[in-house]
């Protein structure tokens, strides 16, 4: 396994001391000496080497995440309350006043946290969350209007480039996280790759059925003449190269392969250009419906209930059907965005849509958006866009899964130069259905 870290030179030694108990990795490193440099290097990483995952802080991920692709595991660097209680207690430990003190980067919560945890005058602290769209010249002009106006000794800053535009005015205390949070950010990341490998080998099946006419009113197919047709098709399609390709009964194929090969072929469950093809150069329609479970029968088992209900559209379609009860589709042949995702109800997910006051078709959409986001953070907007409901309306359920735990603040984001940042959360809702 290759994990790229993506630092500061200045934070190469604590990394290095955080990773000594990281077995069986190994890591890339991309020392950069100021924020300018990061694209240039990550994108000479991700040219000269496969990374299997990727850990940078929140200023090296904005300036390079248009450089990443969408199915490589990230993990952006976040300083945790422990470690701003740190940098307060050392303030005290060489005798300065802990208030009134400028902090950036930490997101306000956090901020509030600590300040109440410590009995501190919140009016005393001033927080400039991190914004990918704020400057460097912004950010050292937050700290030095907040020194002038409460005549503060210090402050606390987590980017490097403004503690070096500072250090000759002020004094500045670093916000790097700590040890602890450097090795537990790292091993998650590690354990997330573990988990995306193991998925991706998990056994998978796809069963693809000739529709019995040439539309919905037009004449009976020579089933056998247009399965051999689809068969060979299949065979001579890139993506199905390393699949196990043979005739399932009259009018369908079966294909065997591992999940990872199916992902890639319908480009992670979106569309199946196979079946347009099919459409175009043969004249059929084909319903194609995938599995994935823990042995060959129960692969083709799914897949074969997954095939069925792709033949209840009216157009060529796919769908997935996991032992896990998750549902995606339908998958059109055009490959346009999945049109509902969502999870079988069984009793624990029931159960707990109870308590927390949802459907449970909604709570199981919610926990499909949070599978597919694999650990990132989303923003209201985003999560009201992918279920087809208003921002108010994602704002609104945000609030709702917050008062039950089923979402944590990560952070802040700033979509326009204007207006505030939007919060950014992290779905906690599979872990949840497994403890209930």
């Amino acid at each position: 396994m290759v994990i790229g870290l993506v630092i500061h030179g200045s934070h190469r030694a604590a990394f290095e001391d955080a990773a000594r108990t990281l077995a069986g990795v190994n890591l890339e490193w991309v020392v950069y000496a100021h924020e300018d440099e990061v694209d240039v290097r990550v994108d000479d990483l991700l040219a000269r080497r496969r990374v299997d995952g990727l850990l940078l802080g929140p200023v090296p991920y904005a300036k390079c995440r248009h450089l990443l692709p969408a199915d490589l595991p990230v993990a952006v660097l976040r300083s945790a309350g422990l470690d701003l209680a740190l940098a307060l207690f050392r303030a005290s430990a060489q005798g300065w006043r802990p208030i009134p003190v400028s902090i950036d980067t930490y997101d306000a919560q956090t901020v509030d946290e600590v300040v109440r945890a410590l009995d501190l005058d919140p009016s005393q602290v001033s927080c400039l969350p991190y914004d990918r769209e704020q400057s460097v010249a912004e950010t050292v002009a937050f700290h030095r209007e907040a020194l002038a106006r409460t005549g503060g000794e210090y402050v606390i800053s987590l980017r490097t480039a403004v503690a070096a535009q500072l250090r000759d005015e002020t004094r500045v205390l670093g916000g790097l996280p700590g040890p602890a949070t450097l090795r537990a950010q790292l091993h998650e990341l590690a354990l997330r790759v573990q988990s995306k490998r193991a998925s991706a080998l998990r056994f998978a099946a796809g069963v693809f059925l000739v529709g019995r006419t040439a539309g919905p009113s037009g004449p009976r197919l020579d089933l056998d003449r247009a399965r051999v047709g689809l068969l060979n098709l299949l065979l001579n399609t890139p993506e199905f190269g390393d699949a196990w390709i043979e005739n399932r009964d009259r009018r369908g194929v079966v294909v065997l392969a591992h999940q990872a090969l199916f992902e890639q072929a319908t480009g992670s469950w979106v569309g199946l250009p196979a079946l347009r093809q099919a459409h175009e150069t043969l004249g059929i329609k084909v319903a194609a419906g995938f599995g994935v479970g823990a042995s060959a029968r129960s692969c083709v088992h799914l897949a074969e209930r997954a095939a069925t209900r792709a033949e209840q559209e009216e157009s060529p379609s796919a769908y997935l059907i996991e032992d896990g009860g998750v549902i995606i589709g339908p998958m059109s042949a055009a490959g346009a965005s999945v049109a509902f995702t969502y999870r079988e109800h069984g009793a624990e997910l029931e159960r707990l849509a109870g308590e927390v006051g949802l459907s449970a078709a909604t709570l199981s959409r919610l926990a499909a958006i949070e599978r597919a986001q694999m650990g990132r953070a989303i923003s209201p907007s985003d999560l009201a866009r992918q279920l087809g409901i208003t921002d108010p309306s994602g704002r609104r359920l945000i609030r709702k899964l917050g008062d039950s735990g089923l979402v944590e603040v990560e952070g802040s984001t700033q979509v326009h130069r204007r207006g505030r940042p939007a919060r950014l959360y992290r779905l906690r809702i599979g872990p949840a259905i497994g403890r209930s």
